[in-house]
């Protein structure tokens, strides 16, 4: 394995997951590589519909609400290990054989689950989904990254938002389905253990699309009519490459790490809590909000989760990077200062407000990756993204605490409605606040850090040729 920091080199044959078997002829449309990835993405999106199971399960194995949850923590945790310590596997094998491990991984913790639950052992349950599935996610998560910027270095904002959103809208799929195989098969272990059986085989079949579907780029390809030097004319964008090891002894890496951090935080500090949330800040009024339309609620947060991740990248390609960043943390304060402002005066002001902070925590995710590109190049940048993948991790953590732990203690302290979150609502201001700062710190990365050769779009150096598939 070559040493980060040298050019990686690559095997001129081999089995049919190398990615020497993976270079596209020709011929070859890129537009072809998105569905690629969406195969992939829609299928562990399934991730943000674990919930529909945690009813289920507490009832027939008699668990807790915090043990129902175990398994969707631990593949969060496992993501954002996973991606960081795979991503130079990721970049040396490449995509068809980082989706293959993920297929394989994430189908296998649905079957290890069915085990557990028709055997009533709720280890194999948290061993199955959240430590085997949740190495499917973080590889599966950033195998596309890379290439998809490689095919589309004119639009990689556009590009890697196609793909990312499908994360965000595989719950919308999963959720629906999940719950009618539920009702079908039933709640007790053995309708469980089927539903958890059939999911591993449908998305293994799903995600082998992927599989047989991705392709590279040849070395030296670039799309018709594109001139480098046109996209690399704003600041922040480089002609260079930076390896992994190198981009993270980088002030930019943390800088970005903590604007991803901190916008995933204020995102995902609504999301995990959205149903009671809206419950408990309008309980009080004259039109207290339904169970049912708590439910219609957090569908409109997924909707603007998965929108957020296509339109506000696509936008980043128009505006840069760093601008986009700009609204997402500027913007997104003041969207959780006019909630705390507004309390419950008005449910659509706060259904508006949440909307918008939820597209700007799913175009969040999907714009990291095209920043990435543009400080360290194409180079390993999806070893790169997986290492920045640990900050979603921590929010994963820090999110959900913060408003958790507030409202519990406000409750404590007799307190209803808005009071509930107030606090939080102003920590979360602060937060975005810090991570705007580390957005205006980002600058071009000192070229000590540069690697020695001058790599193309394919992170190899460049030849001077160009075939079709615009």
């Amino acid at each position: 394995m070559p040493e980060d920091g040298q050019k990686l080199t690559f095997p001129t044959s081999g089995g049919f997951l190398s990615r020497s078997r993976t270079i596209a002829p020709p011929t070859w449309s890129r537009w072809l590589v998105p569905p690629a990835a969406l195969s992939v993405h829609l299928a562990i999106g399934q991730a943000y519909a674990w919930s529909v199971f945690k009813p289920p399960l507490e009832s027939a194995l008699h668990l807790s609400g915090t043990q129902s949850a175990l398994p969707f923590q631990l593949g969060i945790v496992m993501l954002g290990l996973s991606a960081a310590f795979g991503g130079p596997l990721v970049e040396r094998n490449g995509p068809r054989w980082a989706m293959f491990i993920s297929m394989v991984c994430f189908s296998a913790g649905f079957l290890i689950s069915a085990l557990g639950v028709a055997t009533r052992q709720y280890w194999l349950v948290v061993l199955g989904y959240g430590f085997v599935g949740g190495i499917g996610l973080g590889i599966g998560y950033i195998s596309p990254v890379s290439t998809l910027m490689k095919w589309f270095p004119d639009r990689p904002g556009m590009a890697t938002g196609i793909a990312i959103m499908g994360f965000g809208g595989g719950a919308l799929i999963a959720s629906p389905w999940s719950t009618q195989m539920l009702g079908s098969f039933g709640t007790a272990t053995g309708g469980i253990a089927e539903a958890f059986l059939v999911h591993g085989v449908v998305y293994a079949v799903f995600m082998s699309l992927g599989v047989l579907l991705v392709r590279v780029p040849r070395d030296g390809w670039r799309p018709q009519g594109w001139d480098p030097a046109r996209s690399t004319a704003r600041a922040l964008v480089t002609t260079a490459n930076v390896s992994a090891r190198n981009a993270i002894r980088t002030p930019q890496f943390w800088c970005l790490w903590i604007v991803l951090c901190f916008n995933v935080t204020a995102g995902i500090g609504i999301l995990e809590k959205a149903a009671p949330m809206i419950t408990n800040f309008f309980a009080n009024t004259a039109a207290p909000v339904s169970v049912s339309a708590a439910a219609g609620f957090v569908a409109l947060l997924s909707l603007a989760n998965m929108s957020g991740r296509i339109v506000w990248s696509s936008t980043s390609d128009l505006i840069g990077r760093k601008n986009m960043y700009r609204v997402y943390l500027g913007v997104g304060a003041l969207l959780y200062l006019v909630i705390a402002l507004a309390g419950n005066a008005h449910s659509f002001v706060f259904i508006l407000c949440a909307m918008g902070i939820l597209s700007f925590y799913g175009g969040g995710f999907a714009t990291a990756p095209a920043y990435l590109k543009d400080l360290f190049g194409t180079y390993q940048v999806g070893a790169i993204h997986g290492r920045l993948l640990t900050a979603w991790s921590t929010a994963g953590v820090l999110g959900p605490l913060i408003v958790n732990a507030i409202a519990d203690s406000q409750k404590a302290a007799g307190k209803t409605g808005p009071a509930l979150y107030t606090t939080s609502l102003y920590i979360m201001i602060a937060l975005l606040a810090i991570g705007f700062l580390a957005n205006e710190l980002i600058r071009p990365v000192n070229a000590k850090f540069h690697e020695p050769q001058a790599m193309g779009v394919g992170g190899q150096d460049i030849v001077a040729t160009t075939q079709g598939g615009s």
